[in-house]
């Protein structure tokens, strides 16, 4: 037992905390507001999936097991039956865009900067933890544009909030959803499977057939999965370990590249939705798959590439 813990580490905790219960707060209010908006045509839906969301949240570590999985169960059935839609919305007219956009220019890039930077920073230097550097970079930049605009008041940034998260709808779930499946996917052993079915088309030594099958597994269950990180594990077990690392390859190169090849998997995924479903959305495209469209060049072409890499200087 250990009577001394890292002072930092146990700020990371709290301030993770502290995260997850004000994303819950907004998505609770979202679904209260939903409830009173009749706006909606879908308000009780739309409530219920937002607030009980919102619970599991922000309150699911002090739950039991049992309690946060009938809320999530509650939470799915608005989604399945297509009953969660966008009410009452506070965007701003196209004049003042424009008349903001003159004024601004592009100092408007430099909060959304400060938020990767100060993330960054806080992963190499603190032991925060990057997801903590996150929420401290969106205090930043919330704080900047309070600066470049008077408009900016603290309920603008909420409005906003409840926006963006209407607009994403349901969809905001996929990738924790996505993320789970590939831990679920480790536990039930389906690596070794993989391992198994690979060893008996794949002659034993050839590591460079081994490193092509490794990124297309990247490729394939990043699309399936939706989420490159969730893949990682269940391909490296599977493929990379017994046919790439145990063959002599460089662990630290040939991994991390792997990873990049299943972000060109992300590129191709409607199941990334941060990536491909949620900017159809923000930007009402007519297509789609739009976005996926313009980017499957660039990700067979980046594919193919990181492939040649590896093998030249595994």
């Amino acid at each position: 037992m250990t009577f001394f813990t890292d002072p930092q580490i146990l700020l990371s905790d709290k301030l993770l905390e502290l995260v997850y219960i004000v994303m819950g707060l907004i998505a609770f209010f979202l679904g209260v507001h939903n409830f009173i908006d009749k706006s909606n045509p879908h308000r009780i839906g739309t409530g219920i999936f937002w607030s009980a969301l919102g619970i599991v949240i922000g309150a699911g570590r002090f739950l039991t097991p049992l309690t946060n999985g009938v809320l999530i169960i509650i939470m799915t059935l608005p989604a399945i039956f297509k009953r969660v839609s966008k009410g009452h919305t506070h965007t701003a007219s196209k004049d003042y865009m424009y008349q903001m956009a003159d004024k601004i220019g592009n100092k408007v890039f430099i909060p959304a900067l400060c938020i990767g930077v100060v993330a960054i920073l806080t992963a190499l230097f603190t032991n925060l933890g990057a997801l903590v550097g996150v929420g401290l970079g969106v205090i930043l930049a919330m704080i900047i544009l309070m600066i470049l605009s008077k408009d900016n008041k603290p309920h603008v940034f909420l409005e906003d909030s409840f926006d963006m998260l209407a607009t994403v709808g349901p969809l905001s779930m996929l990738p924790m959803l996505l993320a789970s499946l590939g831990a679920v996917f480790t536990q039930a052993g389906v690596g070794k499977i993989i391992s198994n079915a690979v060893s008996s088309i794949v002659p034993t030594g050839n590591v460079n057939i081994g490193i092509i099958l490794y990124a297309l597994g990247m490729v394939i269950f990043t699309m399936i999965m939706g989420n490159a990180f969730a893949a990682i594990t269940v391909m490296t077990v599977g493929i990379g370990a017994p046919f790439v690392l145990n063959q002599g390859a460089e662990p630290a190169l040939v991994t991390m590249v792997a990873l990049t090849c299943g972000f060109c998997g992300t590129l191709l995924t409607p199941m990334a939705a941060n990536f491909n479903i949620v900017p159809v959305a923000i930007l009402e495209m007519k297509d789609k798959y739009g976005v996926i469209k313009n980017q499957a060049l660039i990700a067979i072409v980046m594919l193919i590439l990181q492939i040649c890499y590896m093998i030249f200087f595994k």
